[in-house]
């Protein structure tokens, strides 16, 4: 096992523990190994996103969104965090684009109804 994954695995699991800023260290450190693996950058994302550092967790799913523009989770991540600083207008444009890139999605939905 690399030591690139076994960082992301520590960082998982810190994660699923509730320790969203002990996390980031493992998940930065992997990042800074692998700067091009999406899943590192949403579960970093994810991680700053939780320990309530909302400018990190942006700029961290706006390079998911670099790296695959498509990905609806993505989108509606950086929606949360751009809620989060005031900027709703903004976040309201990546609610809808991942309610329309996985229409099916209530959460993604309701995002929208609540700013609209």
């Amino acid at each position: 096992m690399s030591e690139t994954y076994e960082l992301f695995q520590r960082g998982r699991a810190l994660l699923a523990k509730g320790m969203a800023s002990q996390a980031t260290v493992s998940l930065e450190k992997a990042r800074r190994r692998e700067p091009d693996k999406a899943s590192i950058r949403e579960l970093l994302g994810i991680a700053y996103f939780r320990a309530r550092r909302w400018m990190e967790a942006e700029a961290e799913f706006r390079a998911v969104l670099e790296l695959s523009p498509a990905d609806d989770y993505a989108h509606y991540a950086l929606g949360r965090c751009l809620e989060r600083q005031g900027r709703s207008a903004e976040a309201n444009g990546h609610y809808k684009l991942a309610s329309s890139l996985r229409p099916g999605s209530e959460q993604y939905a309701s995002r929208i109804r609540d700013l609209d």
